[in-house]
């Protein structure tokens, strides 16, 4: 049984294994929305459309990150008169590699009478075509004539009727209707005087939140019948959604949302000191923890809290260096592995992605990593520090104190630091024994490293004890509930939606803490489809 099937085997199961319990709490919803597109998402609808072998170049700005979440920063982008001139030239890019003698004749439907004229039948049958997946919905007549008479007059100025199609699709690329996820909304025939989404707006959040891609011809021809707005119609798109390997791009998606991965793009190590660290290692680091979450929740189904404590990953032969694991593999590739009991390394805490990404570029860093710990994986916020902080016993080389346990004992004594200090320290000092690149070490300067400490008064003894206690603490589960709710609302959950929080918490512990089964919940409830009618005079 190959793993797509295995996995819809999982998908047929859900409708019966969610089916129990308390119904769905009624959540006020946001107000309608429109969300730029991250920089994967375009890349992902211009491969779903054209094919993966189109080239997108260029940077985007970042979205900011708000709420723990890049994903509720999206509402608040907006893009510079400076942006769109960006966004023109990389759609003039896209559409010169569509419009090649390679490319042109397995995305255009048709073939015009002279290929150094004008066709403008064959031209709205393509932008018809093209332009209902980039926009998400099917062009209005005017916006279709709009690419239609840029095509044309392009076409006459360089009697290239392919050149003219370019115009046009470039046209389409920077539109706000392309650029921008728009919750386009009606009203709501259950609701006297409220509004609901479109059914195509509908199919958007949907297949953004388990793609991370426009919606396919399927799940737009399902909303455009009316299909979404009724929970069969619902369930069986979510259903099929689930069940396609195209759920790992939005699991991805996810995952380097939540741990905070845009942060590997400036990633920087000390040479002299981690010789063994690369820009290669870095990649490879993001890429095996994305894996191991992946085939953990995903492949295998197991549960979210295991994560934390289990020595199933895959290792690369860059990675296997500082983890001194040999990786016999002639291609260079990845192999499945899984550290044993007498081995230093388990969960994600252990991997060199999290041990890497949350360290100084000369040194470990049990402030970051604690910090981390209780920031990303546990939902709790820690105040940023002081500016006028004195790092003297941390970044003098002569200093008689030699781990860091001692140089932060200086801090805990701090009033000013001792507040944070305490959040944090106790827990990232578990981590100690693993260097600023994840190599696992026993002493500091000589001097033997002491990891044990306790998490919300919990005691450990090492890495892999601090694991077990990040995979039993609640804060745990209730954070990820947290982060893929607001991630699939697109905005930070509120008070008023402590109910509907407290009804998946109980559902993702009924599923045993299964996270695809979670999504569905999700995906087939009201709440992520809920949206409230705008206040007078607010836009």
């Amino acid at each position: 049984m190959t793993r797509a099937m295995k996995f819809g085997v999982v998908v047929a199961a859900l409708a019966v294994l969610t089916g129990c319990g308390d119904s769905e709490p009624v959540v006020k919803g946001g107000q309608p929305e429109m969300r730029r597109l991250t920089q994967e998402q375009y890349s992902n609808i211009v491969a779903d459309l054209f094919g993966d072998h189109i080239v997108v170049g260029g940077q985007f700005d970042p979205l900011p990150r708000t709420d723990g979440l890049m994903a509720i920063g999206a509402p608040m982008a907006r893009v510079t008169p400076a942006g769109f001139e960006r966004f023109y030239e990389l759609g003039r890019s896209i559409a010169a590699q569509v419009i090649a003698p390679d490319n042109r004749h397995d995305v255009i439907p048709c073939r015009p009478a002279v290929a150094t004229t004008p066709d403008d039948a064959c031209a709205a049958k393509f932008f018809s075509q093209v332009g209902r997946l980039l926009y998400r919905r099917a062009l209005t007549e005017q916006e279709r004539g709009t690419a239609v008479k840029a095509a044309h007059d392009a076409a006459v100025s360089a009697s290239d009727f392919y050149e003219g199609i370019a115009e046009g699709l470039a046209g389409l690329m920077t539109t706000p209707q392309f650029l921008f996820v728009i919750d386009e909304t009606e009203p709501d025939p259950t609701r006297t005087g409220q509004i609901r989404l479109t059914g195509t707006a509908k199919a958007s959040r949907l297949s953004f939140l388990i793609w991370n891609t426009t919606p396919d011809e399927m799940l737009l021809a399902a909303a455009e019948k009316g299909e979404l707005h009724t929970k069969k119609g619902l369930e069986k798109q979510v259903d099929r959604l689930l069940a396609s390997q195209r759920v790992e791009i939005g699991a991805r998606a996810f995952f380097a949302d939540f741990l905070n991965f845009e942060k590997f793009e400036i990633l920087e190590k000390d040479p002299v000191i981690y010789p063994s660290f690369s820009i290669r290692v870095a990649e490879d680091a993001r890429e095996q923890m994305l894996k191991t979450i992946y085939d953990h929740l995903y492949v295998r189904g197991q549960d979210y809290r295991d994560l934390f404590t289990t020595g199933k990953t895959f290792i690369s032969p860059n990675l296997g260096r500082i983890y001194r694991v040999p990786v016999d593999r002639p291609d260079g590739g990845w192999m499945p592995y899984e550290f044993g009991p007498d081995e230093n390394y388990s969960g994600l805490l252990t991997q060199v992605g999290f041990l890497a990404l949350h360290a100084h570029p000369g040194r470990s860093s049990p402030t970051l990593r604690g910090r981390a710990l209780r920031e990303v994986l546990l939902c709790q916020k820690v105040p940023d520090p002081p500016g006028n902080v004195d790092q003297t016993l941390f970044l003098d080389p002569n200093s008689p104190v030699k781990t860091a346990r001692d140089r932060l004992t200086a801090h805990a004594t701090n009033a000013t630091c001792a507040g944070c200090h305490k959040l944090t320290d106790p827990i990232g000092l578990g981590l100690e024994r693993f260097d600023g690149v994840g190599e696992f070490r026993t002493t500091e300067n000589g001097a033997p490293i002491d990891i044990a400490g306790d998490l919300d008064g919990v005691p450990y003894g090492d890495a892999k004890e601090l694991g077990r206690v990040m995979r039993n603490n609640p804060s745990t589960t209730s954070c990820i509930v947290n982060r893929v709710t607001s991630y699939a609302l697109g905005r930070a959950l509120t008070r008023d939606d402590e109910p509907l929080a407290a009804y998946l918490e109980k559902s993702f512990a009924v599923q045993k803490y299964n996270l695809p089964k979670l999504l569905r919940v999700i995906a087939t409830g009201d709440a992520l489809y809920t949206v409230t009618k705008p206040k007078e005079g607010t836009s």
